[in-house]
């Protein structure tokens, strides 16, 4: 079993949204102080898009998804969202969820990471 479900993702129109989802085991969920969103485009770095201090909902975003991501929590169901809209073709990557970020506001140094998710963006 994994530590870390993630899904949704797929294909999109520039424009469009899509939406991913990230699931820690209740454990690691319960025990984690941040959460966050990371993705990989062909050829370039990893990246950190946006996080989440768990306990009081405070979330940071890389300036280029500013406005177009949120990052929310589903408490209930113990899993953490990123609705990207307004998708640009630069959003294309693979997209991972991470947890335990050691450095919350700079969306760096998880932990764990999830199974990669693909996101493709077409105009």
């Amino acid at each position: 079993q994994r530590t870390i479900e993630s899904s949704g993702g797929g294909s999109a129109q520039a424009g469009g949204s899509l939406t991913l989802s990230c699931a820690p085991n209740p454990y690691m969920y319960k025990n984690t102080y941040c959460m966050g969103w990371f993705r990989q485009a062909p050829g370039k770095e990893r990246e950190g898009v946006a996080s989440i201090y768990t306990g009081n909902d405070e979330a940071y975003y890389r300036g280029s998804v500013q406005g177009r991501f949120t990052i929310s929590q589903d408490r209930r169901n113990n899993k953490v969202i990123l609705q990207m809209n307004n998708l640009k073709e630069d959003d294309t990557a693979t997209y991972y969820c991470g947890s335990a970020l050691t450095d919350c506001p700079n969306i760096s140094g998880p932990r764990l990471w999830g199974q990669g998710i693909e996101v493709t963006v077409s105009s």
